[in-house]
């Protein structure tokens, strides 16, 4: 039986005992439907992870006992970035939760000419908040323990110029002549852009050029925004990291 996996803000200590409530305890007593007596694992998105036993039921609240911290080896040796152009709801909300899954160890979203998502003042907190919580979702998932880091999103000037020099980088676009599996293997972290809906304009795809991105491809055909980051992700993954 799989077991199941709950993220628990705040450090974890073993050998105490520790109240769950709000969503984590709704979705074991409601969701679940667990009772007194069965197992979890919880996290706290620092790298480890606690065994931990439902001891009671409260109104609102699940009180269970941590065991002692172990840290499996889930995280891949490849520190690598997304940086996605923004695109719609479902679309944005499904990137992230597979980059999470594929081990990325941040998430930049990139506001761009052709972003269809024009965010309001109060639209970017609020976005960012439902960002977190489908890659602490994805984590539970996938027995991730370390959660990646989302950054509010930037507009994509602002992050061309504040990008690090020393990344290998990586434009996705559909005419470059080079592709990820003739690329060396990178030194150290590697970060890669890829446009909303309708790709990066001309003028995007130069700037990120004069930035220091190499445009790869990843095929004859020209994928959708969504397809482009798993497919990208995982072929990265599998040469130069743990798939």
């Amino acid at each position: 039986m799989r077991l199941t996996r709950i993220h628990v803000p705040g450090p974890l200590a073993a050998g105490g005992r520790r109240t769950l409530e709000g969503d984590a305890a709704n979705h074991i007593s409601r969701v679940l439907r667990l009772r007194p007596g069965d197992p979890l694992t919880l996290f706290d998105g620092g790298g480890a992870e606690h065994p931990a036993r439902i001891e009671e039921f409260r109104k609102s609240a699940v009180i269970v006992t941590v065991g002692d911290r172990c840290a499996p080896l889930r995280e891949s040796p490849l520190r690598l970035t997304l940086a996605q152009g923004i695109s719609r709801g479902e679309r944005m909300d499904w990137v992230v939760q597979k980059a999470t899954e594929l081990g990325v160890s941040r998430i930049i979203p990139v506001q761009t000419e052709r972003t269809v998502v024009k965010l309001d003042s109060q639209q970017p907190a609020r976005k960012l908040r439902h960002w977190q919580a489908i890659a602490i979702a994805a984590c539970e998932q996938s027995g991730r323990n370390l959660i990646p880091d989302i950054a509010a999103p930037l507009a994509l000037l602002d992050f061309l110029r504040d990008t690090d020099a020393n990344a290998t980088r990586l434009l996705l676009s559909p005419t470059a002549a080079l592709r990820i599996n003739e690329l060396p293997a990178p030194a150290g972290q590697v970060i890669v852009l890829i446009g909303p809906e309708g790709g990066l304009s001309e003028p995007e795809q130069r700037a990120a050029l004069a930035a220091g991105f190499v445009a790869v491809r990843l095929g004859p055909r020209v994928l959708r925004t969504e397809t482009a980051a798993v497919a990208a992700l995982t072929l990265l993954q599998h040469r130069f990291g743990d798939l």
